[in-house]
């Protein structure tokens, strides 16, 4: 196949990348660095079916040649970032996806758009089904990603209905592993970073809050799967094994084996007081259940942010 990938050079994008050349398919990686890092490339420059072009995809963009994907994986992701670049997020999910699409729509092309447990805001059910709407705070500090992921949903099945577009929609779960950025702000990176370099471990709130972290070799399986099963509406891909951000501090201290502190500070506004899948439509659709613990993860992404540093 032939592949557009944007944010190919971020975390999950690059994962992709790697996957989709090992498969002998050909990968055009789309990405402006605004949060991608080079590096998490380099290792595919010079492979057969690998070309990288630096572009921002609010821009029309045009590939010559067929296309048998357009898959759009560009936007900044942790909260950090998201909110120190409110205006680009909203715009790639908005007139990027916009974008795309069309270029899916003349390619004749199919359109895989990446998605977000976000969108599920600070959840009144729970678990989330993808039957749930959500509860966001349209005008929140975090609404720059929730609704620009709502909106990039909306159009997307905008387009399967008007112009029979095939399309694929996935709502991600936290995910993490190696190819992270030390510096991105997600609660993983943040306690193994602070735990590697001695530093206290820092948790918002009392850390009783939950999420569910899935390991980024089982998302990829799972975004496989899908690409082969003709099925438009969203599909949830995240592990179901809750922990409170207490818990998930003391795991990443033993594996470290930190002894540093716990610190506690203010929680951020609309900071979701819960997070967990319900996987039951993966499951039934794609056979898909994650298969690395969280503890198995953790380990092996700590060891590569030992290499980092």
């Amino acid at each position: 196949m032939r592949i557009l990938l944007t944010g190919a050079a971020g975390f999950i994008g690059s994962h992709l990348t790697g996957k989709f050349l090992a498969r002998g398919h050909s990968v055009i990686a789309a990405d402006n660095l605004s949060t991608g890092r080079e590096v998490n490339l380099a290792g595919f420059r010079g492979q057969p079916g690998f070309t990288f072009i630096q572009h921002d995809v609010v821009e029309p963009i045009d590939i010559s040649g067929e296309l048998d994907w357009v898959m759009h994986f560009a936007s900044p992701a942790s909260p950090p970032k998201y909110l120190s670049l409110s205006l680009q997020t909203l715009r790639v999910n908005s007139e990027g996806t916009y974008q795309l699409l069309e270029l899916a729509r003349r390619k004749r092309a199919r359109f895989f758009m990446a998605s977000t447990s976000e969108i599920y805001g600070n959840p009144l059910e729970h678990p989330q089904a993808e039957s749930y709407w959500g509860n966001v705070n349209a005008v929140g500090p975090r609404s720059i990603y929730d609704e620009g992921k709502r909106y990039a949903e909306t159009i997307t099945m905008a387009y399967h209905c008007a112009y029979q577009l095939s399309v694929r929609i996935i709502r991600i779960f936290n995910t993490y592993g190696p190819r992270l950025d030390p510096k991105d702000g997600r609660v993983v990176t943040n306690l193994i970073m602070q735990a590697l370099m001695g530093r206290e471990l820092t948790i918002y709130g009392d850390g009783s809050q939950t999420r569910s972290f899935q390991y980024i070799d089982d998302l990829v399986v799972g975004i496989f799967k899908l690409m082969g099963v003709e099925y438009p509406g969203p599909v949830n891909l995240g592990n179901p094994e809750e922990f409170t951000m207490l818990e998930l501090a003391g795991l990443v201290k033993e594996l470290t084996g930190s002894d540093a502190p716990i610190v506690y500070r203010p929680l951020p506004q609309d900071d979701p007081k819960q997070r967990r899948p319900d996987i039951s439509k993966a499951q039934s659709l794609l056979g898909w259940n994650p298969t690395v613990s969280v503890r198995d993860g953790l380990s092996r992404t700590i060891e590569h942010f030992r290499r980092e540093l």
